[in-house]
């Protein structure tokens, strides 16, 4: 890898979505990561880190490291970590120690629930898909729901367009935990 080129730090993201969320937080708090030497990879996601842990990490390129999964992926990058010899036992404050966040959820659902049903349903209206939206609610299976799990189901296929529309109506002094603490770390 040019010198140059490589980065000091690298944040791993399960996808895409995860990715334009962390750069469009970087850039409303005045960030460049690129210019920081600060990459956001998305892994594809997170039963995948482990290469990328052995490539970026401790026994490979020796960068800082940072990462973002969600809930259920919790295990798999515990696992990962471990094996990479960042840690052993790890719990979720050892890994927030290490850079490495968890998402209740995931993100959008983290996003959802810091910006509020009402934000986000005006969000979705701006987009020109309130009308989408309402179909999707009288959906027999989405019916019984929450107005906030609704609208963060309704992300699922959408997440890439609609990451950072969420982050870019955030209050900054609101910012969910997860994604305000591995931006922090790098």
């Amino acid at each position: 890898m040019n010198e140059a080129a490589r980065p000091r730090a690298v944040v791993f993201v399960e996808g895409i979505s995860d990715q334009l969320a962390v750069t469009a937080l970087a850039r409303r708090r005045g960030r460049s990561l690129d210019a920081e030497g600060i990459a956001v990879v998305p892994i594809g996601g997170a039963h995948a880190i482990g290469p990328f842990l052995e490539t970026f990490g401790p026994r490979g390129l020796g960068l800082t490291l940072a990462g973002l999964c969600d809930a259920g992926e919790l295990g798999a990058f515990m696992r990962a970590l471990e094996r990479a010899g960042l840690g052993a036992d790890l719990t979720r404050e050892a890994m927030e120690a290490l850079g490495f966040y968890v998402c209740v959820q995931d993100l959008e659902d983290e996003l959802v629930r810091a910006l509020g049903a009402d934000t986000v349903g005006s969000i979705i209206d701006a987009q020109g898909e309130l009308r989408s939206f309402r179909t999707f609610q009288k959906q027999l299976a989405k019916r019984q729901l929450s107005l906030e799990e609704q609208l963060w189901r309704f992300m699922w296929n959408r997440k890439i367009r609609y990451a950072p529309l969420l982050v870019n109506a955030l209050d900054l002094s609101a910012v969910p935990r997860p994604l305000d603490g591995v931006l922090s770390h790098v």
